[in-house]
């Protein structure tokens, strides 16, 4: 595969947006060879205040604005206002994550852009309805749309990712739109401009769709899955997740462990049964699985063609052969931060360009505009 590839290259970006969700939309068609301005308020994004940070960087501005040029303007004076509309009139991309209604007084909403431009709006709760004007974060759009409740912990209560799943999901979901509307763009006879509205409400419940649509059908929460799939903690004092996905595999499953009788057990004979009976079933297994240690238990499960791995750490996962054969987390330099790791881009491969130092390209950017 040819990672060299780079489709958007001439393609000219304004990310407006802080935090996330927005920036990792931006980043992705950075990626992909678009020429990306970070726009910037003096204090610079959020994000650089927040995790590991050096030297006004912070391993979560790094991750999330890796390959832009940082261009600061102060949107509160009449010169940033018209320095960042004069950047968005010749965008071809629009990327703003301002609460509704504001990127257009700042002078960047859709009618700052060129005819054909793709606007991207990123918020809460969307553009429009009740909830319009509420703020919101990746742990309120998890809790907000059910991804908290369904991810119950030993302790019986619900608790959040713990990772930005719902801003992430949402820049994804962002990239995605943007690249279906630039393709239309190559389509179409006339130049429109295309108005994106994502919301970190609609991205997550999309990761949902399956849990969102059961319960819908059913007027309540679906049983579980596959009873007994599941975390189980071994001698070791390490957990080895195990995964069920045909009624088979419980077969295999138990005699793996070293209970080919269970499957026999009118208790246990389907996902159905093992759901209902599954206070008699998971103590079972959870004092088979305490009697060795993880390594003993992957050999025989993977023996069984089973579906299972040892629960790992970030460092676990770092440390581990397979990532290290394939390259799963090239090291990269961010002269802020000094080397680190950092996971590949699915499908563009080892990307490593580092991100911007606050307002870095503001001379450079604004001599282009100047030269236009």
């Amino acid at each position: 595969m040819d990672h060299g590839l780079k489709p958007y290259r001439g393609l000219r970006v304004l990310d407006a947006g802080q935090g996330i969700a927005g920036p990792y939309c931006g980043m992705l068609l950075a990626a992909a060879g678009a020429d990306v301005i970070k726009l910037e308020p003096p204090e610079g994004d959020w994000s650089r205040g927040l995790s590991t940070r050096r030297d006004g960087q912070s391993v979560m501005h790094t991750t999330f604005n890796r390959g832009k040029r940082s261009v600061v303007l102060d949107l509160k004076s009449p010169e940033g206002r018209a320095a960042a509309s004069a950047l968005a009139a010749r965008a071809d991309v629009l990327i703003e994550a301002f609460r509704p209604g504001v990127a257009a007084r700042l002078g960047l909403g859709p009618e700052a852009t060129p005819e054909n431009a793709v606007c991207l709006s990123i918020s809460g709760f969307g553009q429009t309805g009740p909830y319009a004007e509420r703020p919101c974060t990746d742990s309120v759009a998890q809790a907000y749309t059910g991804l908290v409740a369904l991810n119950t912990g030993a302790d019986g209560a619900p608790h959040k990712v713990g990772c930005p799943v719902a801003d992430v999901v949402t820049g994804i979901s962002a990239f995605a739109a943007v690249q279906a509307a630039l393709a239309q763009r190559q389509l179409d006879a006339a130049p429109r401009r295309r108005v994106l509205d994502i919301s970190l409400m609609a991205g997550t419940a999309a990761l949902l769709a399956m849990p969102i649509a059961e319960a819908g059908l059913l007027g309540r929460a679906p049983a579980a899955l596959n009873v007994p799939a599941g975390s189980y903690r071994a001698a070791c004092g390490n957990w080895v997740m195990v995964a069920l996905v045909r009624e088979a595999e419980f077969v295999a499953l138990c005699g793996a462990i070293g209970r080919p009788d269970l499957p026999q057990d009118p208790r246990f004979a389907t996902f159905a049964d093992r759901d209902r009976n599954r206070d008699a079933l998971l103590p079972l297994l959870r004092e088979i699985f305490a009697r060795e240690s993880v390594e003993h238990w992957l050999r025989a499960l993977h023996a069984a063609r089973l579906l299972a791995e040892k629960v790992n750490t970030p460092l676990d996962w770092l440390a581990d052969p397979h990532v290290r054969a394939v390259g799963a987390a090239p090291m990269m330099a961010q002269p802020e931060l000094g080397e680190m790791p950092m996971p590949s881009l699915p499908g563009l491969g080892a990307w490593v360009a580092p991100a911007p130092a606050l307002g870095a390209d503001t001379a450079a950017v604004l001599a282009e505009l100047a030269a236009a």
